[in-house]
């Protein structure tokens, strides 16, 4: 094993003498002493995630430097002495002393934290200090691919993982339904009038985002319940680690039965989007707006305290607008927000031209936060015209499997937006990703990026990645991830696999807006990848090189599958028989392959998906419910429709899913084809029957891993594949 010093030394300030005095006066007399309360909750932390480190664990609280967060760190008599400005920069400063001096990493997927056998020593004390306020995690979308059906040991880890990458802002609405109960109760609505307008957890997004209402299995009271309950733990354990939640906001967005209610209000209908009928939009310059307003805050303090952030978009992804005073009514709209709390801060979605300039000229700009979800908006709308914002990456769309990511963006962008005339307004840094399970490269650079006002060179970084990623590295191991930067990570553009589309001649995505393109060359991805499981039985017992070799030899078997498909096409074009099953049955073997090689990881395992669905039922109806929302949102997702253009669109490479679903649709295809080539009239096959008919099933799949991940990887990877 070849050690290699940590590259991007340009992130570490050293501290004056004196202060490194200072701390070691903090490692003699404070060590038996507990930290502040409010840094107590990262004591806490550091229990549950590092014990080992516990015991030699300091906190100490400083002032900000100049209005900003900042941590140092030093070692003095076997402790490690962490002094912050908050709670998230000295979880995020136990962090950094994890990845950069104990060789440690915790991810969505797969984690290295065996404890080190001795406490390493900082020669030097270290001062690190954020330019940025907000450090913001969370997309609608997440809390629904990623954490749909989570139960409280799940969002446990996930606030951990939040704490200790420095996050001090994030979206929090599990349990609105409750606020909508009691706010729509205490204006007349019977109780299964309020069920038909909630939504099945798995949906709860786009029904706060405004897209529909009511889609799924009626809600049950107990669900509801449920979702409560855990939204306070939720929110006692941010609030504990100094993470600000965002909620909410009552926006007008209304079940359309509101019009037949109150039909004298002045409801607005929105139309559709993807073929559900979209919610109404209660103007804010009606009587009833204000009514409503005030009884749903009230409702939100009752039952999830004082709240400071506010989300919830006007017009998100479509809706009316025509002969509407747009920023009267979101001038109406925030008014509410600040009678319930006169310091709120309205948390807006920038996507796809929202929120538009006549909306935000309506506004207290002192009063929102503008997220730019993706792209370089901020710029193009010279940033937002001087609104706060904060830069974001989406990176993920549906929680696709798939490895991707622009790490130069990244280690770019936020610098250089930080350095124009709308870096005056820039607060800070966000992960917008709609799932949460992949490319943890991608969010590990995004987080450090918060702390550091100038672009970092990926390639010399990549280097100190490794060695935290897997506790040590290799030649091999360094020039797999040199490859994996210049290809898979060079480009934000996700392609999507080929063997979960819906079969055709003429693929070109597996969703309806994906790309089955692939933006790098194939062959450099495959010498990555024999480099990587080259040193298995060095690295193989390791929790995060195991995780990565799965995912790395499923992203080449996806490639190979979409060269296989290609020669079906080629074959069925020349009308040759022969050569066409050959390609349709080298299909269908990588297919199957990458299904044996997936299996080994729990966190591809559509078994777990399932089976935390049913989990969190009370009743077999619940259970029943909650399996079939769970299978459809990540195949046809909605409406019954054969036509819905939202098919696939959070399609998953996952064990079970790849043979007990998209295979069955290929054997299809392939059948059909060979009639075709047989000489028989066409009879293009019922795919949407298929699917629903799959959401309806209770077959149970293995929700528990099995074989060696690195073994079989490297088996598979190996296998002739023409």
């Amino acid at each position: 094993m070849r050690k290699t010093p940590y590259r991007a030394i340009a992130f570490v300030l050293l501290l004056p003498f004196s202060c490194a005095k200072t701390f070691a006066a903090a490692g003699q007399n404070s060590s038996s002493q507990p930290p502040r309360i409010e840094l107590r909750a990262v004591a806490a932390l550091a229990r549950r995630v590092v014990p080992w480190i516990s015991p030699s664990l300091v906190l100490e609280r400083i002032p900000k430097d100049r209005g900003r967060d900042v941590f140092e760190l030093a070692t003095a008599n076997g402790k490690l002495i962490i002094r912050a400005s908050d709670a998230p920069s000295a979880a995020f400063g136990l962090n950094w002393y994890l990845k950069y001096y104990c060789h440690r990493s915790i991810s969505h997927l797969g984690n290295n934290i065996a404890p080190v056998s001795s406490l390493p020593t900082l020669h030097h004390p270290v001062r690190i200090t954020t330019p940025f306020r907000y450090r913001y995690n969370f997309n609608y979308c997440t809390l629904d691919y990623s954490l749909a059906f989570a139960d409280w040991a799940q969002w446990q880890r996930e606030i951990d993982w939040m704490a200790l990458n420095g996050v001090n802002l994030a979206l929090a609405v599990n349990g609105t339904e409750a606020i909508w109960q009691n706010t729509l109760r205490r204006i007349g609505y019977t109780e299964s009038e309020i069920l038909d307008f909630i939504p099945s957890p798995a949906y709860e997004a786009w029904w706060l985002m405004g897209n529909l209402e009511g889609w799924g299995d009626p809600v049950t009271q107990r669900t509801i319940d449920d979702r409560k309950a855990l939204e306070l733990k939720i929110l006692a354990r941010m609030r504990d680690l100094g993470i600000e939640p965002v909620l909410q906001g009552f926006y007008g967005m209304v079940p359309a039965s509101l019009s037949k209610k109150f039909p004298s209000a002045n409801i607005v209908e929105q139309g559709t989007w993807n073929s559900f009928r979209r919610p109404r939009i209660l103007l804010s310059t009606d009587p009833l707006f204000a009514r409503m307003a005030s009884i749903y805050y009230d409702e939100v303090k009752k039952l999830y305290g004082p709240v400071r952030f506010f989300g919830g978009d006007l017009f998100h992804e479509g809706g009316s607008t025509t002969g509407l005073d747009v920023p009267t009514i979101a001038r109406g709209v925030q008014t509410s927000m600040l009678n319930a709390n006169s310091n709120a801060i309205w948390v807006l979605q920038a996507w796809q031209g929202n929120p538009k300039d006549e909306l935000l000229d309506g506004l207290d700009r002192t009063k929102i936060l503008v997220l730019n979800l993706s792209g370089r908006d901020w710029e193009t709308r010279q940033g937002f015209h001087g609104s706060p914002w904060v830069w974001g990456m989406i990176n993920n769309f549906g929680e696709n499997t798939g490895l991707f990511g622009d790490l130069n963006e990244i280690a770019t962008e936020p610098p250089r937006a930080l350095a124009t005339p709308a870096g005056q307004t820039m607060m800070g840094i966000g992960a917008i990703m709609e799932g949460i399970k992949n490319n943890p490269v991608v969010y590990d650079l995004l987080f450090e990026m918060a702390w550091q006002p100038k672009p970092v060179d990926v390639h010399q970084r990549i280097g100190g990645y490794v060695k935290y990623r897997y506790g040590g590295t290799s030649p091999a191991l360094e020039k797999a991830w040199q490859r994996l930067v210049d290809t898979v990570y060079r480009s934000g553009s996700g392609a999507q696999s080929i063997f979960c589309a819906r079969p055709s001649l003429d693929v070109k995505g597996a969703s309806t807006w994906g790309t089955t393109k692939l933006a790098y060359d194939t062959a450099t991805l495959e010498q990555a990848a024999r480099e990587f499981v080259s040193v298995r039985a060095e690295f193989g017992a390791n929790d995060a090189y195991q995780a990565d070799a799965v995912d790395l030899v499923r992203q080449v078997i996806s490639n190979r599958g979409l060269a296989a498909y290609q020669k079906m096409v080629s074959a069925y074009a020349a009308k040759d028989k022969p050569r066409f099953n050959a390609a349709a049955s080298l299909f269908l073997n990588l297919l199957r392959d990458e299904d044996l090689v997936l299996a080994t990881r729990k966190e591809f395992l559509l078994g777990r998906w399932l089976e935390e669905a049913k989990a969190s039922a009370h009743t077999e109806e619940e259970s029943a419910a909650n399996e079939k929302n769970a299978r459809t949102l990540i195949t046809y997702w909605g409406p019954d429709d054969p036509s819905t253009d939202v098919h696939d669109y959070a399609c998953k490479e996952w064990s079970g899913l790849l043979q007990g679903f998209y295979r069955a649709r290929w054997e299809m295809f392939i059948r059909e084809l060979n009639s075709r080539l047989d000489g028989n009239p066409p009879k293009e096959p019922d795919y949407f029957a298929f699917e629903r008919q799959w959401t309806r099933q209770r077959d149970v799949f293995p929700a528990t891993p099995s074989g060696d991940p690195a073994t079989i990887a490297a088996h598979v990877l190996t296998r002739v594949t023409h």
